[in-house]
């Protein structure tokens, strides 16, 4: 392999919450998942019984989902034969597990479904949940991404497609979305999941309010397979859908959390489509790639992100863009560079971006109680 690093999960052991056969037999970008809904379900106080479980749903999303244990199963169907292949490969790897098994553990019987729109799955997986709640489906969603790519075929593929960073003697500082000498993303693997509640229903049972979604937008470039169109077209109409969605003006919004994965086209065209929907109140907005950090986690990204926004809406904390050193004149924005910026915004976008053309755009306010 050209690519010698990854942005791994590290430390992580899935028997906390797995049994060792549902360890061995399930697919890691499953394991990601259900520990996220754990956490949320935790850090959310949200207890599911019989007088709540229709009322809570589940909806998380993924790219390419079992990848791991699909690529295990081919290997053992060419030096075994097919006769050998685990009965338990094709539920393990197929995408809507992740919502499923979420579903079975907690007992959520309200809409269960699942997003696969490449790297904007995590972002659609969020926007619908928050759908579903506004059309009275459900009361309270699971909403999020999972995804584990890091093996031998994922790194094969995208290494071949030449959309990885390749700068293997200094892997720490390979991902530098928006800088002059960026030169591919670094592929990660995540599990993100996020409590979406109405608000009535947030505020009967007392939970704490991180933000709240207002506004939601969804677009195609109708272009090309993996690369956006150089005027930035689908950006920029995603964009404009979830600020018409949230009824929000450009000069509404403080932060964008961007797509910004550190590849040549995606980082310049998104630019020019903050450009094109923003004007000149480009110049005072601010926007950061968390993927700096994070490296790319491809269907999770959207809901990662979607966390990384709220959190900064609620903390007053907007995250920096690690890794900008060298300017590209063709990204010319305020993009927090290289540290952490306090500031006490009320407004936020999250953008996601994906393989087919597939795009989404979140918005995001602050919470203030009694407002």
């Amino acid at each position: 392999l050209p690519v010698k690093f990854a942005a791994q999960i590290r430390g992580f052991d899935p028997g906390e919450l797995l049994d060792k056969k549902e360890v061995r037999r399930l697919d890691p970008f499953l394991h990601y998942a259900i520990a996220a809904a754990h956490q949320a379900l935790q850090d959310s106080g949200l207890a599911l019984d019989q007088s709540n479980a229709d009322e809570v749903g589940v909806i998380i999303g993924t790219g390419i989902a079992g990848l791991q244990v699909m690529y295990d199963n081919c290997v053992t169907v060419s030096t075994r034969g097919p006769m050998k292949v685990s009965p338990f490969w094709i539920p393990a790897t197929i995408a809507n597990m992740a919502s499923g098994l979420v579903s079975i553990r907690h007992g959520a019987r309200g809409p269960n479904t699942c997003v696969v729109t490449a790297c904007t799955s995590g972002t659609h997986a969020v926007g619908d949940a928050y759908r579903i709640l506004q059309r009275g489906d459900a009361q309270a969603m699971l909403a999020g991404g999972s995804e584990a790519p890091v093996n031998r075929m994922g790194l094969g593929g995208f290494s071949t497609m030449r959309a990885l960073s390749t700068r293997n003697e200094d892997p720490a500082r390979a991902s530098r979305p928006f800088d002059r000498g960026r030169d591919g993303f670094v592929i990660g693997e995540a599990g993100a999941v996020l409590i979406l509640e109405t608000l009535e229903h947030a505020l009967q049972r007392g939970a704490r309010i991180y933000a709240e979604v207002i506004g939601y937008g969804m677009s195609s470039d109708a272009h090309h397979m993996t690369a956006p169109p150089e005027d930035g077209g689908g950006a920029r109409l995603s964009m404009q859908r979830a600020l018409r969605d949230a009824g929000l003006s450009p000069a509404d919004v403080d932060y964008i959390n961007a797509h910004g994965t550190s590849t040549e086209l995606n980082d310049k065209t998104e630019c020019l489509a903050v450009r094109l929907v923003f004007a000149e109140a480009a110049e005072r907005l601010a926007m950061s790639s968390t993927k700096s950090m994070t490296g790319h986690t491809l269907g999770a990204a959207g809901a990662l992100e979607s966390i990384f926004t709220v959190l900064a809406l609620s903390e007053g904390k907007l995250p920096p863009t690690i890794n900008y050193s060298d300017p590209d004149p063709d990204c010319d924005l305020d993009f927090v560079a290289n540290e952490m910026r306090a500031a006490p915004i009320r407004v936020a976008l999250s953008n996601s971006f994906g393989f087919g053309g597939t795009n989404g755009t979140l918005a995001f306010a602050r919470y203030d109680e009694g407002a």
